[in-house]
């Protein structure tokens, strides 16, 4: 193998592992833009009817649900908390933006 030739396009198996991770990956952005879509919805709705941008104790309720969810999964619940913790804050801001704030 030289030193240009990708690992991936000599060893089949990790190509597979590979372009099982890019499936993934293909469909982790296409779920978080269907989600987005929804929040952006919820921060519209929100907004026209003078809700606030944030709802706190959703927002730990899910982050409950979800560590549980991360745990059963076998997934680190500190790094899945981190992750739905950066989601939310990023709906949030979008809120705010569909408020004017």
């Amino acid at each position: 193998m030289s030193e240009t030739t990708p690992v991936s396009a000599t060893d089949p198996v990790l190509a597979g592992y590979r372009a099982s991770i890019d499936n993934i990956d293909a469909a982790l952005i296409h779920i978080l833009a269907e989600r987005f879509r929804i929040t952006k919805a919820v921060g519209t709705y929100k907004a026209q009817n003078a809700l606030p941008p944030s709802d706190p104790g959703r927002e730990e309720r899910q982050i409950a649900r979800l560590r549980k969810l991360a745990e059963e999964a076998q997934l680190d619940p500190e790094f899945s908390e981190k992750f739905l913790r950066f989601i939310i804050d990023e709906v949030i801001r979008h809120h705010e933006q569909a408020a004017g704030k």
